[in-house]
């Protein structure tokens, strides 16, 4: 991403970083990207600038509270720090950067993803999409299983540490513990935002690797029949493990391109035509 980083003040004590992508299409919908439980700018890649240009939008990435160049964490995280995403912290971003009436597209990942659908459950009529990448909408093992393993990694070695440190430099360690404490915590165990979806109108595309190690398809088969659209759509991806944006970014592009054009064509009574897909 660029160096061209701005700062949004959510209340008193927490400003959120954020860059703005192209900026050139106010009156058409805007991509929000919101990244995983230990992301940044930067660990997007370039799959936002890639997937703003290919379908010819605005989009806005942001980085949460603890994370990258926002304001360092300042209290033990609670359980319901996902619901206060979605609920707080988002709606102030889109609020105080004056997007509130604009359609949003919002692309998740991970956490990210999480947060995507509560606020598309919360605020559905400003939702136009949602693109769900590999979310948790429950508590699942082998969630628990892999951050315990990756945070045995992050203390027998500086190696990670220092990996983390080019995107959230002196407060690494508190984002790190603050997510992987977090989420192995007993409090955890009964974590679930299932019914959120009852209320998201939006068309979600949800898409996971079927090597996912932090959760399986049943995640992506909650989201799809739970919530209200015909039009959602699932893609399970074989050989392919947490992150497909970045593991396979131009077919991540594509398929969620083709995604967005074939409900725009529904939706205006169009025929469909697809474009080749290459893997």
């Amino acid at each position: 991403m660029g160096k061209n980083i701005h700062f949004v003040k959510v209340d008193e004590k927490i400003e959120l970083a954020y860059q703005f992508i192209n900026l050139n299409q106010p009156t058409k919908p805007i991509l929000v990207f919101l990244h995983e439980g230990l992301g940044s700018f930067g660990q997007w890649k370039d799959f936002p600038i890639k997937l703003c240009n290919k379908l010819g939008l605005d989009g806005l990435i942001y980085e949460r509270y603890g994370y990258g160049h926002s304001t360092p964490l300042q209290e033990t995280r609670t359980s319901d720090y996902l619901d206060i995403e979605g609920n707080y912290f988002l709606p102030k971003v889109i609020q105080e950067l004056k997007l509130d009436k604009r359609e949003i597209i919002l692309i998740g990942h991970s956490d990210g993803a999480s947060i995507a659908l509560i606020y598309a459950s919360l605020f559905s009529k400003q939702i136009k999409y949602v693109i769900s990448i590999a979310a948790h909408v429950f508590n699942e093992q082998i969630s628990v299983d892999s951050i315990k393993r990756l945070k045995k990694q992050y203390q027998s070695s500086d190696k990670l540490k220092r990996i983390f440190e080019k995107y959230h430099f002196n407060h690494t360690d508190s984002t790190f513990y603050a997510f992987a404490d977090t989420i192995t915590h007993s409090d955890f165990k009964n974590w679930n935002i299932e019914h959120y979806l009852k209320n998201i109108t939006a068309p979600i595309f949800a898409i996971q690797g079927f090597d996912d190690e932090y959760g399986t398809e049943i995640q992506v088969d909650s989201i799809i029949t739970n919530s209200k659209s015909k039009y959602n759509k699932k893609l399970m991806i074989p050989d392919c493990g947490h992150s497909p944006h970045i593991q396979m970014t131009d077919f991540i592009v594509f398929q969620i391109a083709d995604f967005y054009k074939s409900v725009e064509q529904i939706n205006s009574g169009k025929t469909i035509e697809h474009e080749p897909s290459a893997l």
